[in-house]
């Protein structure tokens, strides 16, 4: 069985919890989220362990960091880690719809599954699903609620809402590490 360790990070939305094992980042909970688990029997808590993604999601939020170097160990189905690594592509500051998205990973009819998986990533903020947003460019569903995705893409600068940036992102072989 493989050892899962957990920490608590402070940010500027909230307490974050991070999840994680020898093989990587396996997943960040937002406290009061509609999705969080909380930890699970068998954890453990170990600040150390996961000392390089508390690191950079402080960095992050500091405005000293727009993007991770850390090795991630999501759980998902191909279709989902291939959106995932998509998410990967869009720069700080930028914003994607979700046909976009759909079409960067060669399934441009695939919208909605895209949505899903998109509302699937474990990993927000580092895999950045908050820089997907509607078509007309308008905030749509976020884990930790529409709010805490505005702050973020505020947080990189983004214009949100009809006036967002947008960026073509196209995707080559999956990663590793983001």
């Amino acid at each position: 069985m493989e050892e899962v360790y957990f920490c608590y990070v402070d940010s500027p939305i909230g307490r974050l919890m991070l999840v994680g094992n020898g093989g990587g980042l396996k997943r960040i909970e937002f406290e009061k989220s509609k999705t969080t688990l909380g930890p699970q029997p068998g954890w453990r808590e170990s600040a150390i362990e996961l000392e390089p993604a508390a690191r950079q999601l402080r960095e992050y939020f500091s405005g000293a960091r727009r993007s991770f170097d850390l090795p991630l160990a999501a759980e998902g189905t191909e279709f989902q880690r291939r959106t995932w690594d998509a998410l990967c592509q869009i720069p700080y500051g930028a914003t994607v719809s979700y046909a976009d998205l759909a079409r960067s990973i060669g399934k441009p009819k695939a919208v909605r599954a895209v949505g899903a998986a998109n509302g699937r990533n474990p990993l927000p903020i580092v895999v950045p699903c908050h820089r997907v947003v509607g078509s007309d460019g308008s905030l749509t569903g976020f884990a930790a609620g529409t709010a805490i995705k505005k702050r973020l893409l505020q947080l990189e600068g983004a214009q949100v809402l009809v006036e967002a940036q947008r960026f073509h992102v196209s995707v080559g072989n999956p990663t590793q590490g983001h």
